[in-house]
């Protein structure tokens, strides 16, 4: 367990007790066992992009409000500085760099996601909303219910994000692409 993955789970459960939501009826709607969603809270288990949305949806707040804990205040528009977007690393599956952090009732959530090839079998997830993909570099198998697309450099995928669906680097390189994720 990382301080990192401590500090979210901490900001989950204040969020979550300040809007007055039982860690079972949070568990019911985030379609999990009680004892997964406490995990989750204790920081003992690694956080998909899809897990934070869809909590972030639930809490009525921004992904970065547990992410970070700052609270974004711009409105009218955001820059993001090379490197400079809030870093998530996710031990083995795969790092992001969340590219408008600070922009207040975004409609969507750009990030740019970086990973290892695996052999490992990915697992699916699935939020609201839908979801644009655009290979920056390496290779991705993309994985949509029981379709899946091999993706490389300037291929990109838009998809209902609702669906349950995954990814993973195969080849030798690592894998970068720009998501965006639509509300």
């Amino acid at each position: 367990m990382t301080e990192q993955l401590r500090e979210i789970g901490t900001r989950l459960e204040e969020l979550r007790e300040i809007c007055d939501i039982s860690a079972e009826d949070m568990a019911r709607q985030m379609d999990m066992s009680v004892e997964e969603y406490r995990a989750y809270e204790e920081g003992q288990l690694d956080y998909s992009f899809s897990f934070l949305y869809n909590a972030a949806n639930i809490l009525g707040v921004e992904v970065v409000d547990i992410m970070s804990g700052d609270s974004p205040k711009l409105s009218t528009c955001v820059v993001t500085k090379k490197g400079q977007g809030i870093e998530v690393s996710r031990n083995d599956s795969y790092d992001y760099s969340h590219l408008a952090f600070t922009f207040r009732g975004k409609r969507a959530e750009p990030m740019i996601v970086t990973t290892e090839p695996s052999k490992k079998t990915p697992v699916m997830h699935e939020h609201e909303g839908q979801e644009f993909d655009y290979i920056l570099s390496g290779t991705m198998k993309f994985y949509i219910g029981d379709i899946s697309y091999e993706l490389s450099k300037g291929d990109s995928i838009y998809f209902d994000s609702g669906k349950p669906h995954s990814f993973k680097a195969i080849g030798e390189k690592p894998l970068k692409f720009l998501a965006i994720v639509i509300k």
